[in-house]
C-alpha cells in the first residue's frame, strides 16, 4: 500500500505552534522506511497522523491515493496498524488474548474469535517468538515481551502497511536485529514506515530514511545520503564519524555532543 501525505500539519488543541509542519511523504509499496530526528521533532505526532490516530489541521492523507478523511476507524484498521512507544502493564488479559485484539476489525461486535482468528494469532506469536507466553497473564510480561506481544497484534490485523513509533526502546541486541529482520520480511506489498532513534540499525534495515528537525521534513533518500556529518551535527547536535564496515554497511560513530566554538576572551588593556 502507497501511503502520502500531503502538506500535512498537526499542532496540540490549544497551542497554536505546529509539532508537524507541512510536511510531504510518499513511501511506495513494499517499501521500509526509518522515520527519524531528536525529541520533539515530531516524529511520533506525524505517524499518528499517517495512521488516522489523528486529524490533521492541514493537508492530506492518502491511502493508495485516496484521502482518509472521513474514514471509520474499523475501515483505517484494516489498512493500517500502529504499535505505539509503550504498552499498559496493568492488564489482567492473558498475552493471546491482547495479540487477538489485532483480530477486532474482522470480527462481528458479538462473535468471539473462530478458526481463522486463533490460527492468525498463533502465527502472529510464533513470528515474535512468544508462542510458549501465549497463556501468560500480560501483567506478568517485561517491557520487551510486552513489546513484541504489541507486534504480534499488529501483525494478526494482516494489515497492507505497519507504523512503529520507537519499537526497539525495550529490546535487548538480539531481539532488536530479529524485530528489523521481521519487518523488512513481513511479505511482498506491505509497507512499513518505523521510528528510530538507533541510526546504524535505521541505515542497516531501511530502505530510506526520512528525517525531521523541529517538525519539517529536512531531508529524505537513502541512508547514505540522509546521514551525513554535518546533518547530525546540525539536527542531533553531535560529533559523528560515518563509517562503512566490513559488512559494508553504513555505521555512526559518536564522538560526544557538538561542542560550540569558544570564543576567545578579550585582551586586558596594560
Amino acid at each position: 500500500m502507497r501511503i502520502t501525505a500531503e502538506r500535512v500539519s498537526w499542532s496540540v488543541p490549544g497551542n497554536p505552534t505546529p509539532v508537524v509542519r507541512g510536511v510531504d511523504v510518499d513511501i511506495a509499496p513494499g517499501e521500509t522506511v526509518g522515520l527519524l530526528g531528536p525529541n520533539g521533532s515530531g516524529k511520533s505526532s506525524l505517524l499518528r497522523c499517517l495512521a488516522g490516530l489523528r486529524i490533521p489541521d492541514a493537508g492530506t492523507v492518502r491511502y493508495d491515493g485516496e484521502s482518509v478523511r472521513g474514514w471509520s476507524a474499523r475501515r483505517i484498521a484494516r489498512h493500517v496498524a500502529f504499535v505505539a512507544q509503550d504498552a499498559a502493564a496493568d492488564s489482567d488479559l492473558r498475552v493471546s488474548d491482547v495479540v487477538g485484539l489485532g483480530r477486532t476489525p474482522f470480527r462481528d461486535r458479538w462473535r468471539g474469535p473462530d478458526t481463522t482468528d486463533r490460527a492468525v494469532v498463533a502465527a502472529a506469536l510464533e513470528r515474535v517468538g512468544l508462542t510458549a507466553l501465549a497463556g501468560r497473564p500480560w501483567r506478568a510480561l517485561s517491557g520487551g515481551e510486552r513489546q513484541r506481544a504489541h507486534i504480534a497484534r499488529a501483525l494478526a490485523q494482516q494489515p497492507y502497511a505497519l507504523l512503529l513509533d520507537e519499537p526497539t526502546n525495550h529490546l535487548d541486541v538480539k531481539h532488536q536485529l530479529e524485530l528489523m529482520e521481521l519487518l523488512t520480511g513481513t511479505g511482498t506489498g506491505r509497507t512499513v514506515l518505523v521510528a528510530l532513534h538507533d541510526l546504524s540499525l535505521a541505515a542497516r534495515y531501511c530502505d530510506r530514511l526520512l528525517l525531521l528537525h523541529h517538525g519539517r521534513l529536512i531531508a529524505s533518500g537513502p541512508p547514505a545520503a540522509v546521514l551525513t556529518a554535518e546533518r547530525l551535527a546540525e539536527v542531533f547536535e553531535v560529533d559523528a564519524e560515518l563509517t562503512t564496515d566490513a559488512l559494508g554497511q553504513l555505521q555512526v560513530a559518536y564522538r560526544g555532543p557538538r561542542r560550540t566554538p569558544t570564543a576567545p576572551a578579550p585582551r586586558t588593556a596594560t
